[in-house]
This record gives structure tokens, sequence and C-alpha cells, in this order.
């Protein structure tokens, strides 16, 4: 999700990357294709306005511990920002050891490598205008941005966050049921694709509910009701609330 992110926002001109990562082959990687300056956590920690903080939940606290004094140290304003899922800025503020450093809470998904992507975010007191104006510009590249009450950021990433996997894992059913029925796996998966997409920007620009465009496509005793029978015969719509449960649950396991 970090190369993600740094993906878009090194659209901005204004943007000066710094990245690094224990791979230092991926962090290599990530300067040559970004333009990224290689660096470290201690240059990161005294040097940069925004500090991503791109790792999973349990290593949250061993990062914050290395750069916590540098950055409580500083004379310039810097912004962390965090994209562990289940960590509370709260939690971020306890391993700081005080709540004066501005904390933005994330949860991007996948798409904003390619400018379309869903970023969930909450932002501590500490946070002022300024600070959370210069986020919000810094990551306009990556997609649609919503700021939302932290109590409920955990489960809209369990549906914006993952719901990405669940959606690629819908478009390959569907073009698999072309295959079966005949169509090549090349075609197959342009059309399904297509498909998803016109379908979500169709939704997007009528304003109308989603079970009113699924009326408008069924006519009575056609093609496309009986596919809607086969998906509730196979419980679809309590398969895909389901997973968006579970993703919910697992959030908040992580948290802990």
């Amino acid at each position: 999700m970090g190369s993600a992110l740094m993906t878009a926002i090194a659209k901005k001109e204004e943007a000066e990357l710094f990245v690094f990562d224990k791979d230092t082959e991926k962090a290599s990687a990530l300067s040559s294709t970004l333009g990224a300056k290689l660096s470290s956590t201690a240059d990161i920690a005294a040097d940069c306005d925004f500090i991503f903080l791109a790792v999973k939940p349990n290593i949250i606290p061993s990062v914050i511990k290395e750069i916590a004094d540098t950055v409580k140290g500083r004379l310039s304003s810097v912004t962390v920002v965090s994209m562990a899922a289940g960590v509370s800025i709260e939690a971020i503020h306890s391993a700081f050891g005080t709540e004066a450093v501005s904390v933005v809470r994330i949860m991007p998904n996948t798409p904003v490598s390619v400018g379309r992507g869903m970023i969930l975010w909450s932002a501590s007191e500490s946070a002022g205008s300024s600070s959370t104006d210069s986020f919000v510009r810094i990551m306009s590249e990556a997609g649609t941005l919503d700021r939302i009450p932290e109590r409920l950021i955990d489960a809209a990433s369990a549906l914006s966050g993952c719901g990405p996997a669940f959606v690629f894992m819908f478009i390959e059913a569907l073009a698999d049921g072309g295959v079966v029925c005949g169509l090549p796996r090349d075609r197959a998966l342009v059309y399904a694709t297509e498909t998803l997409i016109g379908a979500a920007e169709l939704l997007k620009a009528s304003g109308r509910h989603p079970g009113e465009l699924k009326d408008a496509v069924c006519s009575p005793g056609g093609s496309t009701i009986a596919g809607v029978a086969a998906l509730e015969d196979g419980a679809f719509r309590s398969s895909a609330m389901n997973a968006v449960i579970s993703a919910y649950g697992r959030t908040l396991e992580l948290g802990k």
C-alpha cells in the first residue's frame, strides 16, 4: 500500500519523496521508478513534513520508538500519517508519549496507484488546518478522499480497503462463467472488467439506487433475472455482506 500511495503522490510536482524500507531491493526499486531519495528512518524523522508509516499494525510501536525523540524534538511542524489497520490515533499518540504530535490516520485502497482510490481519513486534534489542507493537497492525485469520524474508519475500511479484493474475485468469476459458455479467456476478462467499470460509472452518474438499476436490466422471464436467481441461490448478497463483516472483525482484532 505504501508503494501505491507513493506512486500517486509522485505525480505532484512539488512533492519531494524520501523512502526507507528494510527490504533494500524494494526501496531501491521504488527510488528508481519514482525518483524518490533513498533515506533512513532517522533522516526522514528529522527532515520530512509528512511521515507515512506503511507498516503492519504489530510493527507500529517499534517504528515509532525509532523516530519518537527526533520527531518530538523538531522545531518545524511534522505530521505522522498511519495506515495501520485497527491502530487508533490515541494508540499512536501513546507510542510517541505525547499528544502534541499531529497524526492523520488513513485507510486507502490499492486503486490509489492509478488515481482512482478511496482514501478514508481522520486527524488528531493537534493536526491543524494547515497540516490537513496540505495532506489533502498532496493526496489529491490518489483518488477520492473522505474525512470521517475515527470511530467509523475500521468499518469503512472493511468495505473500501478490502473491497477491491472482493471485486477482483467477482470479475474473475464472471470471466470464468464466460469461458464456460465458450468465450476466449482474454475476451471474457475484458468484457467482465468493462462491465464492472461501466456499471459503477452508471450508478455514480445516475444517483439511482442500485436495486432500481438492477430491476431495469431484468425483463420478465428474461436471461438477466434467471442469472439473478442463480446468484440468490448461491447466497450472493449474503456472502458479500459477510465478507465485509468478517473483514471488519479481523481489523478490530489486529488493533488489539
